[in-house]
C-alpha cells in the first residue's frame, strides 16, 4: 500500500459562496473568542465549514450537543447534494497578508504509515509531542463524523526534486477548481485539479523512504484520526481493512523550503500565576540569549539558552511542572506577538513568554536524531496564515 493515495475529494458546488464556506483551522485564536463571534456573524446561516467544526476556543466546555450538531450538519450537507465528488489531488496556491505565495498539494495519507507516539518509527511522523489528554475531545468529534475537514500540513524535503514547484510551473495544464478571497483577512486561495497522479505518488514515496515526512501543523488532529482508525480496523474484513476510507486522512503536503512557508514561534500565556513564578523561572532557566517576559503593562527581558530547541524544551518542562504544583494555573498557546500582547493586556492575571524562532533546515535533522519536539514548538506562519477548511472527504462507507 502506498504511503499516499489520490483521494476522492468533496467540494461545494458552484452556487455555494466560497467566502462563507471556507473558515480558518479550529485550533486558531484560542484566546480570542471575539474572532469566532465575528466569523459566526459573518457566515450566518450560509453553507459553511464553520457549521461542521468545533473551534477549540470552546473545547473546555461541555460540547456534546455541539459535536452532535456538527456531525449532523455534515450528513445534512452530504445528503442535500451541495458537494461534487472528484478523485484527484489539488495543487493549492495560497496568498496571505504575509506572503505572496505558498504552495501545497492536497492528497490522502495512509494512517498505517503514520506514527505519533515517541519511539515508534514510520514514513510519516509527528514533529511535536502529542498530549494524551488533548486527544480524546478530538476523537469524540471525529469518531462519529461522516466527513473530515483537514487542517493538517505535512512537510517534505523536496529541495532537490521540487515536486510541488514543478507542478506549479505547469499549472496551466490543470483545470482551476476554485479561486476566491478568504474571509477575515485570510488572503486568497486558488486550487488546481490534478488527475494524473501516479508519478507524483512515486516521487513522494521515494522521498519518504529517504527522508521522512514530518507533520508540521495539526499534530493532534492527525493523531486523533489514527486513534479512530485503530479502533475501527479490528472489526473489518481483510478487504475493508485495505480500502476503508477511515484508514486514510486528507492533508496538505508542503515543501520544507517553500518560499512562502515561515517558521514562527508559538508564544506561551500562563494564567493565574503566583508571585513566585518569575523567581522560579529565572532559577530554573538561564542562558546567553534574551526573550521578552510580559506582565500586564510591564516588559522584562529574561535569559534563555541560545539553542532554540533546548530553550523551548526547558521552558515547556518548567511550565508543565509549575502548572501541576500551582492550582488554578493554565497554559495557552498564542500565535503572533500582537496577539500575545493583546491577550496579556486584557488579562491582568496572565503572563506572556515570547518563544524563540526555529531554523527550518535544522528541523528534520533534529527530529531524526532526537524525535518529536515539545508540543507547540513552532507554527507554520502566523495565525491568519493557517489552513482554511475547503476540501472535505467522506470517511464512512
Amino acid at each position: 500500500m502506498p504511503v499516499v493515495i489520490t483521494p476522492k475529494i468533496l467540494l461545494p458546488k458552484e452556487e455555494i459562496n466560497l467566502n462563507s464556506w471556507a473558515v480558518i483551522a479550529c485550533d486558531q485564536f484560542t484566546s480570542e473568542p471575539e474572532y469566532w463571534r465575528e466569523l459566526k456573524k459573518l457566515v450566518g446561516e450560509s453553507p459553511s465549514t464553520l457549521h461542521m467544526i468545533l473551534p477549540e476556543v470552546f473545547l473546555e466546555l461541555d460540547n456534546r450537543v455541539k459535536i452532535k450538531t456538527a456531525n449532523r450538519m455534515m450528513e445534512t450537507y452530504y445528503q442535500s447534494e451541495i458537494f461534487t465528488e472528484q478523485e484527484c489531488m489539488v495543487l493549492v496556491e495560497r496568498k496571505t497578508p504575509f506572503c505572496e505565495r505558498r504552495l501545497g498539494l492536497i492528497l490522502a495519507i495512509d494512517l498505517e504509515s503514520y506514527e505519533f507516539e515517541s519511539g515508534k518509527t514510520a514514513p510519516i511522523i509527528a514533529s511535536e509531542h502529542t498530549v494524551a489528554e488533548r486527544i480524546p475531545p478530538r476523537v469524540e468529534i471525529r469518531e462519529k463524523a461522516p466527513i473530515e475537514l483537514p487542517h493538517v500540513l505535512v512537510l517534505i524535503d523536496d529541495e532537490k526534486s521540487e515536486i510541488i514547484n514543478h507542478l506549479y510551473r505547469i499549472k496551466r495544464e490543470f483545470p482551476v477548481l476554485y479561486d476566491f478571497e478568504l474571509n477575515m483577512g485570510g488572503g486568497h486561495l486558488k486550487g488546481y485539479k490534478i488527475t494524473d497522479t501516479d508519478h507524483i505518488i512515486h516521487q513522494l514515496m521515494a522521498s519518504a523512504e529517504t527522508i521522512k515526512m514530518v507533520v508540521g501543523d495539526g499534530n493532534h488532529s492527525l493523531a486523533s484520526a489514527k486513534v479512530c482508525w485503530e479502533r475501527t480496523k479490528g472489526s473489518l474484513s481483510d478487504k475493508d481493512y485495505h480500502t476503508h476510507p477511515a484508514r486514510f486522512a486528507l492533508v496538505e503536503v508542503v515543501s520544507l523550503f517553500d518560499e512562502g512557508l515561515t517558521f514562527e514561534p508559538i508564544h506561551r500565556v500562563i494564567f493565574n500565576t503566583k508571585k513566585d513564578f518569575l523567581k522560579k523561572f529565572q532559577k530554573t532557566i538561564n542562558g546567553q540569549e534574551f526573550t521578552k517576559f510580559l506582565d500586564g503593562n510591564k516588559t522584562k527581558f529574561i535569559n534563555i539558552p541560545s539553542n532554540p530547541f533546548i530553550a523551548i524544551k526547558q521552558i515547556q518542562d518548567f511550565l508543565d511542572e509549575y502548572v501541576k504544583t500551582h492550582k488554578g494555573c493554565k497554559i495557552d498557546y498564542v500565535h503572533g506577538e500582537d496577539s500575545l500582547e493583546k491577550v496579556i493586556k486584557e488579562n491582568k492575571k496572565a503572563i506572556g513568554i515570547m518563544m524563540p524562532h526555529l531554523k527550518r533546515d535544522e528541523l528534520f535533522p533534529y527530529v531524526k536524531k532526537f524525535g518529536a519536539l515539545p508540543r507547540k514548538s513552532f507554527s507554520l506562519g502566523e495565525a491568519i496564515e493557517k489552513r482554511y477548511y475547503m476540501e472535505c472527504r467522506r470517511i464512512v462507507k
